[in-house]
């Protein structure tokens, strides 16, 4: 049942939850900013005393996050000998992923209720302009939290959804930053100009400096993006809210296999049953 978590965003600020001029400009800033180059950011969407529950609470369940390590390109392909060594797409980077799913997190715990408060969800498809616009079904991943430690990072790549929606609960000691490169390929794939990203040499990188209690929307298909390797002993802790454009989807069991460790048997029932060709 829908409520309201005035303890926990700052309806205040944001009275996302309410028609009225206030919502309205919001909605209109973050649509110029996505309009801008994909990326928006509502600072201080918490408030400030809302942010030890959350971190306690993933604390609390970080013994149970799925660990993952490999290497990738940004197109997340297969290695191809026939191009140059320099192209992009032969360019590999380890990747480290621990993700917390959304099972375990208490239904009334602060997670929950961000995500259940009344408006939230409208406020994102508002925010996005987004038709179809359904909560992930999959009760592995409507919402997550990603989790990093020293030496970890996410290295450069483009997302093969549209947009994502995290909520920054926690920063490393050092490191951890939001670098993109926005709408880097939006008309072409423009191997020349992500191959300079990759390198450091572009000039068209934004380093943006998310604090615990930014409500961040970007969008990532067109935008090369990482997060930079992390220093220091406390964990980076950042909340995933997961949309698709369909009704009860969920993941395919080996993806989820991969992201979780572990599949329930929704996965096994529903697999196959995806009528579109997006990848998990």
């Amino acid at each position: 049942m829908p409520h309201v978590a005035n303890d926990l965003i700052d309806l205040d600020r944001y009275p996302i939850h309410e028609d009225g001029p206030a919502r309205a400009a919001l909605l209109e800033r973050v649509r110029q900013e996505l309009a801008k180059d994909g990326c928006a950011v509502i600072k201080g969407f918490l408030r400030p005393e809302a942010i030890g529950p959350l971190v306690r609470e993933a604390d609390s369940v970080a013994h149970r996050g799925h660990r993952s390590f490999s290497r990738t390109n940004p197109y997340f392909t297969a290695d191809d000998p026939t191009l140059p060594t320099d192209d992009p797409r032969r360019q590999f980077f380890d990747r480290s992923n621990s993700f917390i799913a959304a099972d375990c997190f208490e239904k009334d715990g602060p997670l929950r209720r961000i995500h259940d408060s009344d408006g939230f969800d409208a406020f994102i498809q508002a925010c996005l302009q987004e038709t179809a616009f359904f909560r992930y079904a999959n009760p592995l991943a409507d919402v997550i939290v990603n989790m990093a430690e020293e030496g970890n990072g996410f290295p450069w790549h483009f997302d093969t959804n549209n947009f994502t929606v995290t909520l920054a609960l926690q920063n490393s000691e050092s490191g951890g930053a939001f670098e993109y490169a926005p709408g880097i390929r939006e008309d072409h794939e423009n191997f020349e100009e992500v191959r300079k990203v990759l390198d450091g040499t572009s000039d068209q990188v934004t380093i943006l400096e998310l604090e615990p209690g930014d409500l961040q929307l970007f969008r990532g298909r067109y935008s090369l993006h990482r997060v930079a390797p992390l220093k220091g002993k406390r964990r980076r802790y950042v909340a995933i809210f997961s949309y698709v454009e369909k009704p009860d989807m969920v993941g395919a069991p080996e993806r989820t296999r991969q992201l979780y460790g572990r599949v329930l048997p929704v996965h096994l029932e529903r697999a196959g049953l995806r009528g579109d060709t997006l990848l998990d």
